[in-house]
């Protein structure tokens, strides 16, 4: 038997053992995994009924708040403030166990789980989120004054268009995601058109919770006296756009109904944007304030 075909045969026998290595290790990671299912199935029974209780418990409360006294009304109030702090906790849980999709995920991506197991996983899904809105508004942006000054041809809008379109059913994709993970998203205006500029996905005052931190991410807020400038220009781009359209939709000649609801839809758009974005900023530097004052 020659060296080389001797090399060969003990690489198979070292092959050979580390596959039955690996499948002993595939066993356990299987029956590992059949544990968590179980696991996940009883959780997810136990916070349904427990919320069911808390439910019907907060609904006695209140209809025997109406004819307590002083003592009671106090007993009252701070089991009501019981009851609303461990939903919050429930809400927080869930954030790390598999859920129903909502009605746009069951349409876009069928009943396919998209619960992230793992606050790393919820970091780095967060943070390339928030990455993606910054870089793809830039592009966009550049896109736009682009088609508007220099590239005046029906295939280079077309193109434009379509990434538009690809922008914002991508975008609401993540954010449903993110939804379904435990992210406190506000229920504003997320559809922003080519001269916007994707709006800050905080939600003020809500609780902290061990998931994804909401909003800009803090390597956004190091650099935010440079984002802020371009978010305040997008949004005053689209007032511009608004005021422009009200005026053509008001002259003589024009017969479209378009132009108007289009006029009215950047002017919905910029108050939604802009007083979020204020509200949020407004929400991060009063917290960072609180922070600095507490010894």
């Amino acid at each position: 038997m020659s060296a080389q075909l001797e090399r060969c045969e003990r690489e198979w026998h070292e092959l050979e053992g580390e596959f039955q290595e690996l499948q002993e290790t595939h066993k356990i990671y299987k029956q590992k995994l059949e544990e968590l299912t179980a696991l996940q199935t009883l959780c997810s029974g136990s916070i349904h009924k427990q919320k069911k209780r808390l439910k019907d418990l907060k609904f006695t409360l209140q209809r025997y708040k109406r004819h307590a006294n002083q003592g009671e009304a106090e007993l009252v109030q701070q089991l009501g403030a019981n009851i609303k702090e461990r939903q919050n906790v429930f809400f927080d849980m869930e954030a790390y166990l598999p859920k129903k999709n909502g009605l746009y995920l069951n349409l876009v991506l069928g009943n396919v789980n998209v619960t992230l197991l793992s606050n790393q996983a919820k970091f780095a899904y967060k943070d390339e989120y928030e990455k993606f809105k910054l870089y793809l508004t830039i592009i966009l942006l550049l896109g736009a004054v682009a088609c508007r000054f220099v590239l005046h041809y029906r295939v280079t809008d077309e193109i434009f268009n379509f990434l538009l379109v690809w922008y914002y059913c991508t975008l609401t994709i993540r954010e449903s995601i993110l939804i379904s993970n435990g992210s406190r998203l506000c229920a504003v205006p997320t559809i922003l058109l080519p001269e916007g500029l994707p709006l800050p996905a905080a939600c003020p005052g809500r609780a902290e919770s061990p998931g994804p931190h909401e909003g800009f991410q803090s390597w956004m807020w190091r650099g935010l006296t440079f984002l802020l400038p371009f978010l305040f220009c997008g949004h005053f781009w689209q007032l511009y756009n608004a005021i422009t359209l009200f005026e053509l939709s008001s002259h003589e000649e024009c017969r479209e109904w378009q132009v108007f609801v289009l006029a009215l839809t950047f002017l919905v758009l910029f108050l939604g944007n802009f007083l979020t974005t204020l509200k949020v900023v407004h929400a991060k530097l009063q917290k960072n304030r609180n922070k600095t004052e507490k010894p």
